[in-house]
């Protein structure tokens, strides 16, 4: 898995065309929008760092590809990982598809954005069971900022059930650099509980090129974790020949993990 992750984002710089790309790091949640049909976009955290106790680094990587109109693949590996209990990951080894039910203000039209994510969660090294995923995901913008929520439920690799509850809050659109807020509560029944916070800023270069910051504060089963995570994500067509956009070209970049 993570092997795959690596060689598609060294394959995202080997394609020279670059198009408006959708992606939202530096969150755990995510929001309700997709790649477009025929884009790849490439989110890829080269060196996050956290402190449970002593402190370990770690890098991820996250692919999306746009395969149908409202529906995108996403591959998605964390290497090395992180010891000790520091809550979810940000991009857990996963194979997952999203779909977005109903289109809304991420897609250029009036309303919310709703959508929906599910798929398999990858055991780690060793493992054999893999575990599964559902996500359930609103958006909506005004012009003060924009508002994304997440209500995810998973059966672990190991079995277990999990309940995750996000919201994010990021700054005004048309800003170039917007600051962003993520709040979560996280709960693995019988092993963990998570409460956290993350403050941050995403930085759009351009359409299709976007940096991001964040500062992450969690208590996890009562005991503090910092991690600071740093990244970017870009995007690029795959072939030529592709259909007209089923959205608006006013729809947003970047705007949604």
């Amino acid at each position: 898995m993570r092997r795959i992750a690596a060689a598609l984002v060294v394959g995202g710089y080997a394609f020279g065309w670059t198009a408006p790309a959708l992606a939202y790091r530096p969150f755990d949640g995510t929001d309700a929008a997709v790649a477009d049909f025929g884009e790849v976009e490439i989110e890829l955290q080269p060196g996050g760092v956290v402190h449970p106790g002593s402190p370990s680094t770690f890098s991820d990587a996250v692919f999306n590809y746009g395969f149908a109109e409202r529906w995108e693949l996403v591959v998605q590996g964390t290497a090395p990982m992180p010891q000790g209990d520091v809550g979810p990951l940000s991009t857990p080894d996963a194979v997952l598809f999203k779909y977005v039910v109903l289109p809304g203000v991420l897609q250029g039209k009036p309303g919310p954005s709703v959508a929906t994510e599910f798929g398999a969660l990858l055991p780690d090294s060793g493992g054999t069971t893999p575990g599964v995923s559902w996500t359930g995901i609103v958006s909506q913008r005004w012009e003060w900022g924009t508002v994304h929520l997440n209500v995810e439920t998973n059966l672990t690799p190991d079995q277990r059930g999990e309940l995750f509850l996000d919201a994010i809050v990021e700054g005004p659109i048309k800003w170039t650099v917007r600051p962003v807020l993520e709040l979560y509560f996280d709960n693995v029944f019988n092993q963990t509980q998570a409460f956290s916070g993350l403050v941050g800023a995403i930085w759009q270069v351009r359409d299709n090129l976007a940096f991001d910051i964040g500062l992450r504060y969690a208590l996890v089963n009562g005991r503090p974790v910092n991690e600071l995570r740093a990244g970017l994500t870009f995007g690029f067509p795959v072939n030529l020949a592709r259909p007209v956009n089923a959205y608006p070209s006013g729809a947003a970049p970047f705007n949604r993990p």
